[in-house]
């Protein structure tokens, strides 16, 4: 039976390929189960199928020439290593090009570790690291706007505690942490928080939509922000978004210190490991971006 993929011929119901030759006798495997190296090794070939598919889901698919050459194996290989993950519906096959995509199997799957998991068991580990990292306490939060709500705090025990409580809620325009989740959030959102009023908290809080806006932009340019002493007189703050599977952003990761501590020299190294904190946890659930 031949395939779409330039007249080559699709082993799939034919002789398998390590068969003898016709009119020979079949040679007689010894006794016992298959040495484990060789299974493990068609496992990861398998996987690896299944990964360079996956990295092209938002394309029309990948031929089987395209995974061949990418994976640098005979067409052969590969369709014997797709079988069993068509046939468990993780890879699915176009009847009119014979192109791979993701089968229905990956969304199940995929949807059964989401449904396993929530912001702070997927922050968790990344929030304990940082605050090792960084000496400072470590707050995850949540948009509710025009606010923000903490929702885990992570503290350096040999630090100045942070007024901050789980559950509790502090303004998007003047936190850190609100202004990660802002710049990525829709512009109704923006709009929301600008409404509900933007008060001075300290000598430093932005007050101006306008300016606003425009430090929304060098967080987005940046990929994290900071609250130099705009919530708290004497405490600065770096954060960045946590997005989700479908990379819209659900949250925000931060560090926060004593202005004697975090100092402006310090806010520039701590802003790349925040950003790459909260893209560990985005990744973690399952976010692209």
């Amino acid at each position: 039976m031949s395939t779409p993929e330039h007249g080559v011929e699709d082993p799939v119901g034919a002789a398998p390929i390590d068969a003898p030759p016709v009119g020979t006798a079949p040679i007689e495997e010894p006794a016992g189960p298959a040495p484990q190296r060789n299974q493990s090794a068609s496992l990861r070939r398998a996987l690896a199928v299944l990964e360079q598919v996956r990295d092209h889901a938002g394309s029309d698919g990948l031929s089987l020439t395209e995974v061949a050459e990418a994976l640098d194996l005979s067409k052969s290989t590969v369709l014997r290593l797709a079988q069993p993950l068509l046939d468990t519906g993780l890879l699915a096959r176009d009847r009119r090009h014979g192109h791979f995509r993701l089968g229905p199997g990956a969304l199940a799957l995929g949807q059964a570790y989401l449904a396993g998991i929530d912001l702070r068991t997927a922050a968790a580990e990344q929030a304990h690291r940082l605050m090792r990292e960084a000496g400072g306490t470590v707050h995850i939060c949540v948009p509710d706007a025009p606010h923000i709500v903490y929702i885990d705090k992570v503290e350096n025990e040999t630090a100045v505690r942070m007024a901050s409580r789980i559950g509790s809620r502090a303004p998007m325009y003047c936190t850190a942490v609100g202004k990660a989740m802002l710049a990525w959030l829709p512009e109704e959102v923006f709009t929301q928080v600008v409404d509900a009023g933007m008060p001075v908290v300290t000598a430093r809080t932005l007050t101006d939509p306008g300016l606003l806006r425009t430090e929304l932009a060098r967080i987005r340019s940046r990929g994290y922000s900071v609250d130099d002493r705009e919530n708290e007189p004497e405490v600065r703050c770096v954060a960045a978004p946590i997005f989700d599977h479908n990379d819209v952003v659900i949250g925000a990761l931060s560090v926060s210190g004593l202005t004697s501590r975090v100092t402006a020299a310090r806010v520039r190294e701590l802003g790349p490991a925040v950003a790459a904190a909260a893209f560990r946890v985005s990744r973690t659930l399952g976010a692209t971006r």
